[in-house]
């Protein structure tokens, strides 16, 4: 085995493994790490083979990828079978990521925690006020996490901070380093 299929294998496990970090499922952030590998897109019958998944869970992974918005799927002229690319690009990826986390995680919470704190309010039980005052910490630190996330999406904190800038500075620091290791 070459180099490259065992950076790809290793690659593949890996992001399987750190999976739920990023909230997606283990069989998809393959699927991700995979296609990641690749220098131009795959179809499903590569993806079977490479990953030893089912045509079904193939399917399912890049159906969720695509909700993610972390693979496209294209067809050549002529041709039935579909071929399929990671998003490449790391600002568009980040930032899908971060929203579709913010509506599946924050927003619900955010949510919940906005009607859980009223209600506690009439009750004045040492329980109820410690509990009334956790929650609101946790919807203090919540709300400025999704204030974040809703500025950076907006392109508020991306164009103060420079993430395209940030991006390039960690490319150029990863060639340094690989430079060292040579």
């Amino acid at each position: 085995m070459g180099a490259t299929e065992e950076v790809r294998g290793g690659l593949v496990e890996l992001w399987g493994r750190l999976a739920p970090f990023w909230g997606i499922s283990p069989g998809a952030a393959r699927v991700f790490a995979y296609l990641l590998t690749r220098a131009a897109p795959v179809d499903a019958d590569e993806l079977v083979e490479g990953l030893a998944l089912s045509r079904g869970a193939v399917s399912m992974a890049v159906r969720e990828l695509e909700e993610w918005g972390l693979v496209r799927r294209s067809k050549l002229a002529g041709e039935r079978r579909e071929l399929y690319a990671p998003e490449s690009e790391l600002e568009r990826a980040v930032k899908s990521i971060v929203r579709t986390r913010k509506r599946r995680e924050w927003d619900p919470l955010l949510e919940r925690l906005r009607e859980w704190v009223p209600e506690l309010e009439r009750e004045r039980s040492a329980d109820a006020v410690a509990l009334r005052a956790r929650l609101e910490q946790i919807e203090a630190l919540v709300a400025l996490a999704d204030g974040m996330a809703a500025s950076f999406l907006e392109g508020g904190i991306v164009k103060q901070l420079g993430l395209k800038a940030l991006v390039l500075a960690a490319e150029r620091a990863g060639k340094r380093a690989a430079k060292k290791r040579r």
